[in-house]
């Protein structure tokens, strides 16, 4: 089993060997890289790199990483004169790839800052933007929440229909397609309190910090929101909020365990106002009974002085549901091989952006 670790300076990739996680590759040294999406078993990978003055680029692999290929990067069309948008139509960063799904081997998806979803159908060697989407009047609502502008930074493909997708964008809901892309519907149920209360239940500012579902009941989703934790029994159409979460609410990754839609793990923070961990001391939650009770899971983690954040795509589970891995933006490194307590894999990687078994 094999873990990726995104960071600001580069592109790990580590091994397992016995208890211990080394690292095996470094792929673009010093530059950060904000998503990366491997193919088991066939060695594609696609790392997209935000270079800041330089643009955003992408590079694919179809050899493990032993080499590297640049392709076009996904690209907004010019704005149209005269369209009212405070929203940026130029490529921020690529927030998130998902695809190589077994029915669609070569169907990509990216999910960007400003809010678009974009499609390659070639492996990630070209892009378009999925237009329905971004053409809707409620995507001119969209806002930013952690950036200055509105992102797509969720995207849950259903395991048995390639076609069937649900998104989440911070700030504007949750959104599925049922048929690629072509109609979308939004999610209804969660709660923004940081809008005027007349706002507090519309569905199109919502902040979910991420969306996960579980691979063996997709029709179930979890997610950790800018006001809470709700939860999915009908992939996405509506959704209830979860109110035992310990030791907060609070936080930006969740994920869920591949074959038991009641058991989702996640990273709390102390709240929206003070984005540390609570009394100092990092610690994850697990729920094993869909939400009615939460475990705070402690050992192996720093318990005091310490200020790593865990973003949004910072926690992952592999697809046994046997480990988990936990990256911070102080740059150390977590791995559980139960879900309950953690060993240390690093404490001095560049900040972390996001994890990924494969």
């Amino acid at each position: 089993m094999k873990l990726s670790v995104a960071t600001r300076k580069g592109l790990f990739e580590l091994v397992e060997d016995g208890p211990n996680w080394n690292v095996d590759r470094l792929h673009f040294v010093g530059e950060p890289v904000t998503a990366a999406l491997h193919e088991p078993g066939r060695g594609r990978t696609i790392a997209a790199l935000r270079m800041g003055h330089f643009g955003v680029k992408l590079r694919t692999s179809a050899d493990g990483g032993k080499t590297w290929e640049e392709q076009a990067a996904p690209a907004y069309p010019p704005k149209p004169e005269g369209i009212e948008d405070s929203n940026p139509w130029t490529l921020d960063q690529v927030w998130i790839l998902e695809g190589f799904h077994p029915k669609a081997p070569d169907r990509v998806w990216a999910g960007t800052n400003p809010g678009g979803l974009f499609r390659s159908d070639d492996g990630g060697r070209s892009w378009s933007l999925i237009e329905s989407l971004w053409n809707m009047p409620e995507r001119k609502e969209w806002f930013g929440g952690g950036y200055d502008i509105p992102g797509i930074h969720s995207i849950c493909v259903h395991p048995d229909d390639p076609d069937d997708i649900v998104v989440g964008v911070s700030c504007g809901g949750a959104w599925r397609t049922r048929d690629g892309g072509a109609s979308w519907s939004v999610g209804r149920g969660m709660r923004a309190t940081f809008m005027p209360p007349e706002r507090h239940d519309d569905p199109v500012i919502q902040d979910p910090h991420r969306i996960v579902q579980c691979r063996s009941a997709p029709q179930m989703l979890w997610t950790q929101h800018h006001c809470g934790i709700w939860k999915s029994a009908d992939r996405g159409a509506t959704w209830t909020e979860v109110t035992a979460a310990q030791p907060t609410n609070f936080g930006f990754a969740v994920v869920v365990h591949p074959d038991d839609p009641d058991t989702a793990w996640f990273m709390p923070l102390k709240s929206d106002e003070q984005r540390v961990p609570v009394d100092g001391a990092v610690v994850g939650s697990v729920t094993r009974d869909g939400g009615a009770s939460f475990e705070v899971l402690r050992n192996g983690l720093p318990q005091r002085d310490a200020f790593d954040i865990v973003y949004r795509h910072g926690l992952d589970i592999s697809s046994d549901g046997t480990r988990l891995a936990a990256g911070s933006t102080t740059g150390s490194l977590w791995v559980s091989n139960d879900g309950k307590s953690w060993q240390t894999v690093s404490s001095t990687l560049p900040p972390i952006y996001a994890v990924r078994f494969f």
